[in-house]
């Protein structure tokens, strides 16, 4: 049975939601990152910021033609003022997004170039 998510990001199989594809314009973004530019996502929240930043990671990287990370600082914040620990910590979340984001498409590309 699926359900209204009031917290965290939604699981598509357990959630009621409208697809953050239909939600974005993803050219729009592109061009962003292809002129370097920034961009925020401010919302309200409960509305969905995550999950869009998740999906848009999701669809970035499945292109091929970028390789984007998304992390949480928050386990940062306990280090407060020693910033040689906050550094490590981020460092070390950068390190697993990669291992768990970026790097199975790209295994995924090159297995399915050599077919």
């Amino acid at each position: 049975m699926k359900l209204f998510n009031t917290e965290g990001p939604i699981i598509p199989e357990d959630h009621y939601y409208i697809p953050v594809a239909q939600r974005i314009d993803l050219d729009e973004i592109e061009t962003l990152i292809d002129r370097k530019k920034y961009f925020v996502l401010h919302a309200p929240r409960q509305s969905g910021k995550t999950t869009t930043l998740l999906e848009i990671m999701r669809l970035l990287n499945a292109s091929g033609k970028y390789k984007c990370l998304y992390i949480n600082l928050e386990a940062a914040q306990a280090t407060r003022e020693k910033i040689d620990d906050a550094m490590d910590v981020i460092i070390d979340l950068l390190v697993e997004s990669e291992k768990t984001e970026v790097a199975p498409f790209y295994r995924t590309k090159s297995i399915m170039s050599d077919t």
